[in-house]
């Protein structure tokens, strides 16, 4: 097992957006040792500099001045300096690397999260706004991390330097850097109890903006057709102008951040100070100078910490999105532990009820049962809850009442990849990745050899327009297969069904896009199929309807009638209206 992958394994502590941040960052201890050393260091020999030169004003100052004592001082802060330089380059290097490591292995996270999540929860979330949060807030939380809390850590340093140094030249210069700490520290309280609020709205209007994008984008070909481009225009619009208010509000907070004047106050006071005591003897001019150097540290944490708690508060804002997503309970149990077996393609439906969403019902007290091998053909009007019923059968959904048993065994009980592995189902609306051909066909199957994909495509009547094209089977299909017709997606989806050999067939109005002479083809490869398995067919056509052992009526979600053909005919009025409307569309 790779180094990631170990990582990946080991649990993460979701009860909050820092919980969940710290458990990924506590995974690298050493990176963290590097980014404080090299922050303490960077300090401590920032600080090392004003002090070498207070050193060397007395030193030039007396009487003869010490030239060899100033030459010292020279070497130091160029040696000091030096130092800094690689302490500082390790302490960089290592936030990059904690940084890269973070957002590599929260979007892994949140990728298999959603590889888990039920299709109820896919339906309800849009799209755009799941990658918004995939992409830009997992990237977020990267540049919280570096430069945001590289940054922080660093300016903290710089801010304790001037406190522990500053008492050497007299025990009263403390108060100046108390009297900046203490201001600084409740102004940034202030600072980030009203931008943390408008950072989530920030990123929130992001997700927004970017689901409307992509859901248009998606739609381009509906959008032309209806000539609506305008209309989304303006859509688009308002989506922006609401993240662009969200960021103006977020720049109205940073304009009033208050470090700059306390600042300009703390060296005032400090300066004032420090001449006091130099006119009454107590420091030196060297001490004055080394003090004021001191003070001048505070600049850093100053002008930085700007930029450093915005990156901080917008991590931890797109932190919270991501993890409210992973935490949504919609996730799918995969029982890892269920039972694994090769399915034998009996299938009950015992009092199965079922709807999409609260209050709706798709499914209503359906039971019947499959014997192995049967071919089974689904018949009702669109919307009777025909494709429901089958998506019930690999856990696509889980039934609200009642049970669907495999071989006996309720699904749930099953191993979900296990059962999934020999359900094969084929929709009538094909998806298809922006792959190769042969990589499509082999989704299923990724170990199958070119000649086991050439077969299952000769099977499903693909072959032949395969190998028109120039590449053959190596030819890129356009994303979701929009450079193919409907007929050739069809066929495509069955070659990968032919080729993964599964037990249960599930086929939702499969060739209703194929012409009549490559329909028979394709029915004889599905007959030869269904003496190795048991087929589902959600179908119009008549001698698909014919052929079955089983035909189950379906009307507004309730199974009215089963049997078969000739059974049906003789005593169901409901399915030879079905029947006759299909022969006059015949």
């Amino acid at each position: 097992m790779t180094e990631f992958a170990v990582q990946l394994a080991r649990p993460s502590d979701q009860r909050s957006a820092q919980r969940w941040v710290m458990s990924h960052l506590l995974r690298h201890k050493l990176l963290i040792l590097g980014v404080f050393v090299g922050a303490f260091g960077n300090a401590a020999l920032a600080a090392a500099v004003p002090i070498f030169v207070g050193v060397a004003f007395d030193a030039a100052l007396a009487q003869p001045p010490d030239v060899r004592l100033v030459g010292w001082t020279a070497v130091g802060v160029i040696i000091s300096q030096t130092v800094r330089a690689v302490l500082q380059l390790g302490r960089n290097f290592s936030s990059a690397v904690l940084g890269e490591r973070l957002e590599r292995d929260m979007r892994q996270e949140l990728y298999v999260s959603l590889l888990g999540k039920s299709m109820t929860f896919h339906d309800m979330q849009p799209v755009g706004d799941t990658m918004a949060r995939a992409t830009n807030d997992v990237h977020e939380v990267n540049l919280m991390l570096n430069p945001g809390v590289n940054l922080v850590i660093g300016s903290a340093n710089f801010m304790i330097m001037p406190l522990l140094l500053a008492p050497q030249y007299a025990p009263a210069l403390v108060l100046a850097p108390l009297f900046f700490i203490i201001t600084y520290t409740l102004s940034l309280v202030r600072y980030l109890n009203l931008l943390n609020p408008v950072a989530d709205q920030v990123r929130r209007t992001f997700g927004q903006m970017n689901s409307r994008l992509a859901e248009a984008i998606d739609g381009i070909e509906l959008v032309k057709g209806a000539a609506q481009e305008e209309e989304e225009i303006a859509r688009f619009a308002t989506n922006a102008s609401g993240y662009w208010e969200a960021t103006v509000a977020q720049g109205r907070i940073e304009a009033r951040f208050l470090p700059l004047l306390m600042m300009g106050l703390t060296q005032g006071i400090g300066f004032a100070h420090a001449l006091l005591l130099f006119r009454e003897g107590a420091i030196a001019v060297g001490d004055v100078i080394a003090y004021m150097g001191l003070l001048s540290l505070f600049g850093f944490p100053t002008f930085i910490s700007l930029m450093a708690y915005s990156r901080v508060s917008l991590g931890l804002a797109g932190a919270r999105r991501i993890l409210a997503l992973m935490n949504t309970e919609t996730t799918l149990d995969e029982n890892a532990a269920g039972h694994q077996a090769d399915i034998q393609g009996k299938i009950q439906f015992e009092d199965v009820w079922f709807g999409y969403g609260a209050g709706a019902c798709a499914l209503e007290a359906i039971s019947f049962t499959v014997k192995p091998g049967q071919t089974v053909a689904l018949v009702g009007q669109t919307g009777s809850g025909k494709s429901s019923l089958t998506k019930l059968m690999n856990r696509t959904y889980d039934v609200g009442h009642g049970r669907v048993l495999i071989d006996g065994l309720d699904v749930r009980e099953w191993n979900l990849a296990a059962l999934r592995r020999q359900i094969s189902m084929i929709e009538q609306d094909i998806f298809l990745f922006s792959r190769t051909v042969a990589e499509n066909i082999a989704f299923g199957c990724p170990d199958a050899t070119p000649e086991m994909i050439e077969e299952a495509a000769r099977a499903a009547q693909a072959h032949n327009f395969i190998m028109s094209f120039a590449d053959g089977y190596n030819t890129i299909v356009g994303e979701r297969g929009v450079t193919l017709s409907g007929g050739q997606r069809q066929r495509l989806a069955l070659a990968r069904a032919f080729l993964t050999k599964p037990h249960i067939l599930i086929l939702d109005d499969s060739t209703s896009a194929v012409d009549s002479a490559t329909e028979d083809q394709i029915q004889q490869a599905l007959v030869e199929a269904a003496a190795r398995q048991t087929t589902i067919l959600i179908t119009h056509r008549l001698s698909q309807i014919r052929w079955a052992d089983l035909v189950l009526v379906m009307r507004k979600g309730r199974l009215v009638a089963q049997g078969t053909h000739t059974q049906l005919m003789q005593s169901s009025p409901a399915y030879r209206r079905i029947f006759e409307q299909y022969e006059a569309v015949a």
